[in-house]
């Protein structure tokens, strides 16, 4: 048998190299689990519901138990990785795949851990991107050919072991939920770290990033274009694009065949695919279906997070140039020209604006046509490639925002004076190409949403359309070119919506019932709980205990609500409670019968007024009464232990002020009755659609998600077999009652858990989920994949 050739002295720096990496983040690890250990320690300490602060306490309970392990898991396996091929064990593929798709059967826990590695990797990647750029380029240098998809260099690679070993500590993965976003933060700072001590160390010994690293690198699959059409700035952009389609053409071969994910439970099809350019490609983009508990939320996000990838290795390639840490001031006759269009904006504009009067195509044709000038104008400023690029990446987005026909034409013209602004921040900020947070990103995302629901007739001199004016002229004429005006002036907005929303009478007078009804079902639950306490050790009647429970708790929170829990009234309500706990005890001596008989009538009609408060009237009242009586009946003729008399003293003193013992903490499911809606209202409820929880099944992640609904966003609803177009209008204090006004004038009024549930189920369906910045820049990346001399021509 012949020994294996020796590998050459590039190949033994290229393995060197991986060993000092290694090596490396293992130290790091002690950072972070440090830091995950400071996060739940600060979290434990936090105050919430009792729900929350017990699985606080269990998730910090269940580190301290197995950090250790999961430590010493993490470090071995990313040592194994080393290998040139990886072990069956941790999921991933050996080399030699290449560029070919192929299919596996992957179990539910392996497709979760794939998802939950993946976000983190894409997390880490916009950090430490540009280190792992040069290191990977050097190292294929070396070796003459791409870096495997597995390779311990990649983020993802480590990711995908770090989340693995996880598990496999005993670790559970939501709690790795809880605290990926301290956990990401500290493992991008070890890799971006051990990145540079490696490129310092290839710079050592000689080992340059290559000028022209295609001609050179060996590709597994099939190769690049004829003629070296790969490269330049078209290629960057048809890689990272044709990475989509072939994800695209993978999920439609899958749905050809019948495999969807949820259909093969409890396995799962998953398209393997090449990740070029050394960033993953997020679950959200494969198509092919999604793990249980991925909310629609999470999965536009990472789909969100795919297309900022793209953007940021197209702006970051060498044909460039462009800096996406800190971006060098624009060269002098650009940043004049800008600040000549920021004082010349409105007159520029002006004509622009009579063309949108008739809200004609040919209209929108000839502002995108202006736009576009401006643009031009602006690139034959340009002294960089780099800056070339940057106006025509915004140009090309603003081209789809001013294409999105669901945008009433009377407010494009106002998002296309906004291109400047955005162009403005774009070069002095890379961070608005790779932050989705930003919050430029964030407002244009949060004006697009809230007026894709409304037609040209209705917006056209509405508030909301004077306060997307008066937003675009703040921008424009801010003296600052950053984040400043932007973070300001969407916080303004969000303040306007709250207002805007629900100021029509018939909507606020609803917003205003609806949080009376919560603060009154609230107060319900936990009268409840406090009256189930004070009568635990009492011997009280089940007729009593009941009537206590489920009626007279009721009658307390109204009046409550209505009067106020110190109100003459309410007070006497609360007192009637425990004159009642007296009355149905047992009365063994003359004197207390006598008082029984003496106060009897007066009980009996401050019952019946606390009755009629809650609309309960002659028959179900008289039935109500005629129970209580007879169990008082019942109760005067017993021989058993009767309760002391300082106990009900206790009590009436407790009751009294029973709003000081109780708190959030006991406050449970609330239960939602569409009868108290038209009741507090006083009119006719027939346009209220009240929508409360049915106990379906739900994924408590979309609860999450349906908490964190924003205001002013339109959904497709479909209710009872119709659909309507609703606008989210209102969430109520404790976020259990949310409401959507629909353009026909009618209202849904749902409870927190059966939103979920629609969400769940699809029945609520947002009309832009994506976000138009995210689209206007995937549909700039497509433009530039089909034409990729306009980057820089």
């Amino acid at each position: 048998m012949q020994n294996s050739p020796a590998p050459s002295p590039q190949r033994r720096l290229a393995r060197l190299a991986r060993q000092r990496f290694v090596e490396g983040i293992c130290a790091g690890l002690a950072e972070v689990d440090k830091t995950i250990a400071d996060f739940l320690g600060v979290l434990i300490a936090q105050t919430g519901t009792a729900r929350e602060m017990q699985s606080r306490r269990d998730t910090w309970m269940l580190y301290q138990q197995h950090h250790a392990k999961w430590v010493s898991a993490t470090s071995h396996a990313w040592q194994e990785a080393l290998a040139p091929h990886t072990s069956a064990r941790s999921g991933l593929t050996a080399a030699g795949g290449g560029n070919n798709l192929s299919f596996e059967l992957l179990s539910d826990d392996v497709v979760e851990n794939k998802i939950v590695a993946s976000r983190m990797a894409l997390t880490v990647a916009e950090q430490a991107g540009q280190h792992f750029d040069a290191l990977r380029q050097r190292t294929q240098s070396l070796e003459g050919q791409e870096i495997d998809s597995s390779d311990i260099l990649r983020p993802e690679t480590i990711c995908l072991l770090l989340v693995q070993q996880w598990v496999e500590a005993g670790l559970p993965r939501t709690d790795l939920l809880t605290v990926v976003d301290p956990l990401q933060r500290e493992l991008a700072n070890v890799l971006q770290k051990q990145y540079q001590a490696v490129n310092a160390f290839y710079v050592e010994q000689g080992v340059a990033v290559p000028s022209d690293l295609r001609s050179r690198v060996k590709r597994t699959g099939g190769g690049g274009g004829a003629g070296g059409g790969d490269s330049g700035a078209g290629g960057l952009a048809s890689q990272a694009l044709a990475q989509s389609r072939e994800a695209i053409a993978a999920g439609r071969q899958a749905a050809a065949a019948g495999m969807y994910p949820q259909q093969m439970h409890p396995q799962h099809m998953q398209a393997r695919m090449p990740q070029g350019q050394g960033y993953p490609m997020p679950p959200g983009g494969m198509g092919m279906g999604f793990a249980t508990g991925m909310t629609p939320l999470i999965r536009a996000r990472q789909r969100a997070q795919g297309v900022m990838g793209q953007l940021r290795r197209l702006l970051t390639q060498p044909a460039t140039g462009f800096d996406m840490v800190k971006a060098p001031p624009a060269s002098a006759a650009l940043a004049h020209a800008l600040s000549a269009q920021r004082v010349q904006a409105d007159t520029y504009y002006s004509g622009v604006a009579t063309l949108m009067e008739d809200y004609s195509p040919a209209a929108v044709v000839q502002l995108a046509g202006a736009v576009r000038e401006r643009s031009t104008e602006f690139k034959n400023k340009a002294s960089t490639a780099g800056e070339k690029a940057i106006i025509e990446v915004v140009a090309l987005m603003f081209q789809s925002i001013l294409a999105e026909d669901r945008i009433p034409p009377a407010v494009r013209v106002w998002f296309a004076r906004l291109q400047v602004p955005v162009l403005r921040v774009a070069l002095a900020e890379p961070e608005f190409f790779s932050n989705l947070d930003h919050p430029a990103r964030q407002l244009i995302d949060r004006m697009g949403a809230c007026v894709m629901g409304f037609d040209s007739t209705s917006i056209n001199g509405s508030a909301l359309e004077a306060e997307i004016r008066r937003v675009v002229q703040v921008i424009e004429q801010y003296p600052e070119t950053g984040r400043r005006v932007f973070q300001l002036v969407y916080d303004e907005f969000e303040k306007f919506l709250s207002k805007f929303l629900t100021e029509k009478q018939a909507t606020s007078r609803l917003v205003s019932v609806a949080q009376q009804v919560e603060q009154k079902e609230t107060l319900a639950i936990q009268y409840t709980i406090e009256l189930r306490t004070m009568l635990k050790d009492m011997p009280v009647r089940d007729e009593i205990r009941e009537f206590l429970f489920k009626t007279w708790a009721e009658v307390l929170a109204l009046s409550a609500v209505r009067d106020g829990a110190q109100h003459a009234d309410t007070i006497t309500l609360k007192r009637t409670a425990a004159d009642l706990v007296w009355a149905a005890s047992a009365k063994p001596n003359r004197s207390d019968r006598a008082q029984v008989i003496q106060n009897l009538p007066g009980l009996l009609q401050r019952l019946r007024q606390g009755l009629a408060l809650m609309g309960i009237h002659d028959a179900p009242q008289d039935a109500l009464i005629k129970t209580l009586t007879d169990t008082l009946a019942d109760a005067f003729l017993s021989k058993t232990a009767s309760i002391p008399q300082a106990h009900i003293d206790a009590m009436a003193k407790r009751l009294a002020n029973l709003e000081d013992f109780i708190n959030d903490a006991t406050l449970g499911d609330m239960p939602l009755n569409a009868d108290n809606i038209e009741m507090m209202l006083g009119i006719d409820a027939s346009s209220i659609h009240v929508v409360a929880d049915n106990g379906a099944p739900v994924d408590e992640g979309m609860v999450v998600w349906a908490q964190e609904l924003k205001p002013g966003t339109w959904y497709t609803l479909d209710h009872n077999g119709s659909s309507a177009q609703v606008q989210y209008a209102w969430q109520s204090q404790r976020k259990q009652l949310h409401l959507f006004a629909a353009v026909d004038g009618s209202s849904y009024l749902i409870q927190l858990r059966r939103l979920a549930a629609y969400l769940q189920a699809g029945l609520l369906v947002a009309q832009d989920e994506e976000g138009i910045t995210t689209r206007a820049t995937r549909d700039a990346l497509a433009k530039l994949d089909a034409n990729p001399e306009r980057l820089l021509g």
